[in-house]
């Protein structure tokens, strides 16, 4: 069936749900958006050129769009701090919710959506959607294959210059802790899931230099240790002097009993261990490339598509709210960490902010 949507968020990362994301879906017969939101009037024009909607289907008043256009679902599209006002509106119409990543700006926050969510008997589900680009998917694909033996540990650098203000969008620049809330919470995500486990232990530094022109902290070192043994390693910069493992070219290497994969610049390649010689060694470069995987949809076309098997009774979406919860785990025990200098029981602050509910 086709699935009644309201898109909530027309900025930049909106404009792209419209002009990227959503088009597939809609030649599909998947989706159909009957309304979108956004609360600043010249932001509507994204909707009504790229997705054809009329201008009385375009609001400014959220609670205006949901009352007068019945739907089966609403996108969340807005900046983290706003994400809890709309899912209780969007939960006073019933709706399911599919939401950018993270969930909210604070763990406790993001804990209460969940509670309400599960309370509400609707699906809720969250766009990791660097999780599930090509490159990411062919890495994890050829780690799950069994070839390289045993997982001992991973490294991803995700460095950039983006320093000046405004160069990430102004509002990141303006609040709490930008690289862990707007950034790393993707490659975070990504370790735990080539990882096969949920994190158990970290141990973070982040800081601002002052060459940075951000209120928070806008680099990390973050360290990991996972519940099956794996461990991992975290390089984030947003004020680099040059961007060398940028957004989209991230570097991840994963370091295996019987082989290593590097994944750099979005090419993947393979250096199996060789038995009969010694001390191998070589450069990232020249090893086998692997070709990525193909397939229609990448991202969050392709997660829309999930959600939309979901809401057809098919399995939870992998980032479903409930699972995803352990991603937003991650970013804020990398803020404890850095705050006490002190590792953390990731599984420790997640059930502490349950219980304090």
């Amino acid at each position: 069936m086709t699935y009644r949507m309201i898109q909530i968020g027309l900025g930049s990362m909106g404009r792209d749900w419209c002009e990227t994301a959503l088009p597939p879906n809609i030649e599909e017969g998947l989706v159909e958006v009957v309304a979108a939101v956004d609360i600043n009037p010249a932001a509507l024009q994204v909707a009504q050129d790229t997705l054809g909607l009329p201008a009385e289907k375009c609001y400014t008043n959220l609670k205006k769009a949901l009352a007068e256009n019945p739907a089966d679902f609403c996108s969340i599209v807005v900046t983290p701090a706003h994400h809890e006002a709309v899912v209780d509106a969007a939960l006073s119409h019933d709706l399911h919710i599919l939401s950018e990543k993270p969930i909210a700006d604070s763990l406790a926050a993001s804990v209460r959506i969940a509670n309400k969510v599960k309370r509400a008997g609707v699906k809720m589900g969250v766009t990791m959607s660097h999780r599930f680009d090509q490159d990411k998917t062919s890495l994890r694909q050829e780690l799950r294959s069994g070839r390289y033996g045993t997982l001992d540990y991973l490294i991803c650098h995700l460095t950039s210059d983006l320093r000046k203000h405004g160069s990430w969008g102004m509002f990141r620049h303006e609040i709490p802790d930008p690289l862990m809330i707007e950034g790393a919470v993707h490659q975070l995500d990504i370790l735990a899931d080539l990882a096969g486990a949920k994190c158990d232990t970290l141990y973070a530094q982040t800081w601002n230099p002052p060459w940075g022109e951000y209120v928070g902290d806008s680099q990390a070192l973050v360290t990991m240790v996972f519940e099956n043994g794996g461990r991992a390693f975290f390089e984030g910069a947003a004020t680099n002097a040059v961007g060398l493992h940028d957004w989209y070219g991230e570097t991840f290497r994963a370091e295996c009993e019987l082989g290593t994969l590097v994944l750099k610049a979005r090419r993947l390649e393979r250096f199996p261990y060789d038995p009969t010689k010694q001390r191998v060694s070589k450069s990232e470069g020249e090893g086998e490339e692997i070709p990525l995987l193909q397939r229609p949809k990448w991202m969050n076309s392709w997660l829309i598509e999930q959600f939309v098997h979901w809401l057809d009774g098919g399995e939870p979406m992998k980032t479903n709210i409930e699972d995803n919860l352990q991603s937003v785990a991650l970013i804020f025990a990398v803020i404890e960490s850095s705050r006490t200098g002190q590792p953390v029981k990731v599984q420790e602050l997640l059930n502490q902010a349950r219980e304090n509910l």
